[in-house]
């Protein structure tokens, strides 16, 4: 099988030049229209250029929409199971180049490499589960209340979808849109994140390896102002997934609104874990330290406060403070190293201002709030694990998403008081709960206003085959992974076949 030529980049470091890569348009790599690029640092090392992109404009946007709505006519008519088989194959590619994708991700995004790998390896499971999904895209027949006639409903593809995606899990995520959309007969464009534009590269390089033809899938490169509003706006566009804060989605879905697009807004997140005095402290532990610095802090669903019950309140902060000091940070291709950069130095100043803010409101710095310096992090964009005490639940520290490794611990008295607790915000993605009490587990179930809700575990790990999504500010009800993305993927479609020959009025001609 002939395969993509998708240029690699190298790095400046070493003095090689960075290799330029083009946009995918209508089956061809093609440069922008403005004429423009930019550059993507490695944010653990930013004399690495990992390469250079396009810094595209509404003319590329018109073009590949152009392309993805002709590749449509044909596409929608492939039978689904076909479409499945090519999902199929790129989930091969992917597991085949699943080392190396892996590490142009640590490269260009920071999170170390087990966790990268972990991104490499949602997208190959939401490929193997979506490829099912191409002989399962169920209707259902029902009887008319009239005779000699049939009932039933089909699922039918939307159109061009445009897609537009965040940079913490470059791969994954655009696997949970892209996936369910070619499989429900749609095409796309999709705009990747401009800090992590190569993995997405690479994800549209098997799929293209694996057979989708040209112009069902396309990339454009750029800016949001430049790239993400004209895809929004173009009326083409049938629906419109975005993965990114509430306060674009905000402005997202008020432009999908003016020319009624579907639109699947994914968005931020102030994810409450609750350690009862019940609780397996050492198990605790762990999945606070991982569910708030694992990927530098910088997830929807990252642990960002934790009510702690007051018997074993300081306990849990002392040993919490101690394994946050351990931590191993650096570059993330590095061997041990546990937490690697934060993405950018916009996202650094946002935790530097965040950290003063919790100062300021009175919260007790117990470790970090601040830069790291000297040999390995001068080059880089990193900062220490940052723990606070003693918090407030109304503090802005313990309410507002920071996106950063920034952790707030708030004594509680009970159960009541922590769900009260894990509520009291604008966002609803996740929660979590420590118990070893059944009862508590399945009361905190119930009552968490959250889409996700783990027992004994902290707040991330979602599995593709389950609905992923929140509440409240979190997003607009549509929920991604699983057969839930199908529901937004696809249309549905009432049929009646009447064959009695004669005239027959539902409602109407009831009696026989």
């Amino acid at each position: 099988m002939a395969t993509t030529d998708v240029a690699r980049g190298t790095s400046t470091a070493s003095g090689s030049t960075p290799k330029t890569y083009k946009n995918f348009i209508d089956g061809e790599w093609v440069a922008s229209q403005t004429g423009q690029t930019f550059e993507n640092l490695n944010p653990a090392d930013t004399r690495d250029v990992v390469g250079v992109f396009q810094k595209s404009g509404k003319a590329d946007v018109d073009a590949a929409v152009d392309a993805a709505k002709r590749a449509f006519a044909k596409w929608r008519l492939v039978p689904a199971p076909r479409r499945a088989e090519m999902i199929s194959e790129a989930s091969r590619i992917l597991e085949k180049k699943k080392e190396e994708f892996s590490r142009d991700m640590t490269r260009e995004m920071g999170k170390v490499i087990k966790e990268t790998r972990g991104d490499t390896q949602e997208a190959i499971d939401c490929g193997n589960f979506f490829a099912g999904e191409g002989r399962r895209m169920y209707g259902h027949t029902t009887p008319s209340e009239l005779p000699n006639k049939f009932a039933m409903c089909v699922k039918q593809p939307l159109g061009v979808c445009g897609m537009i995606t965040p940079w913490n899990f470059p791969m994954a995520i655009p696997s949970w849109k892209l996936f369910p959309a070619l499989v429900a007969g749609n095409t796309a464009v999709i705009k990747p994140a401009q800090d992590t534009p190569l993995s997405v590269f690479n994800f549209v390089s098997a799929l293209t390896d694996a057979g989708i033809p040209k112009g069902v899938v396309n990339i454009v490169a750029g800016t949001g102002s430049q790239v993400g509003t004209p895809l929004t706006q173009h009326p083409d566009v049938r629906a419109i997934s975005l993965t990114g804060s509430s306060e674009v989605g905000k402005i997202v879905g008020a432009e999908c609104a003016q020319t009624f697009k579907r639109c699947s807004l994914e968005l931020g997140g102030k994810n409450p874990m609750i350690v009862l005095d019940d609780a397996n402290l050492d198990l605790a532990l762990e999945g606070a330290l991982w569910g708030a610095f694992g990927t530098t802090g910088q997830r929807c669903t990252a642990t960002s406060r934790i009510a702690v019950h007051k018997n074993v309140y300081q306990e849990f902060v002392d040993q919490f403070v101690a394994r946050a000091r351990a931590l191993k940070i650096g570059n993330g291709l590095e061997p041990g190293v546990q937490v690697g950069p934060l993405i950018n130095e916009s996202q650094r100043q946002t935790v530097e201002r965040y950290v003063e803010i919790g100062r300021n409101e009175g919260a007790k710095l117990l470790c970090g709030g601040e830069r790291l310096t000297g040999k390995g992090f001068d080059a880089g964009w990193f900062y220490a694990p940052t723990i606070f005490g003693d918090c407030d639940a109304k503090m802005r520290i313990a309410r507002e998403e920071i996106f950063g490794p920034v952790v707030s611990v708030i004594p509680c008295d009970s159960l009541d008081q922590a769900i009260e607790i894990g509520n009291g915000v604008v966002y609803g993605l996740s929660s979590s709960i420590y118990t070893r009490n059944l009862n508590n587990a399945f009361r905190a179930m119930r009552d968490m206003e959250t889409g996700i809700f783990y027992v004994n575990a902290p707040t991330i790990g979602a599995e593709t085959h389950l609905p992923f999504g929140g509440t409240k500010q979190t997003g607009n009800g549509h929920r991604e992974a699983s057969v839930a993305a199908l529901d937004f993927y696809s249309e549905w479609k009432s049929i009646y076949v009447d064959y009695s020959d004669k005239l027959q009025r539902a409602q109407i001609d009831t009696e026989q």
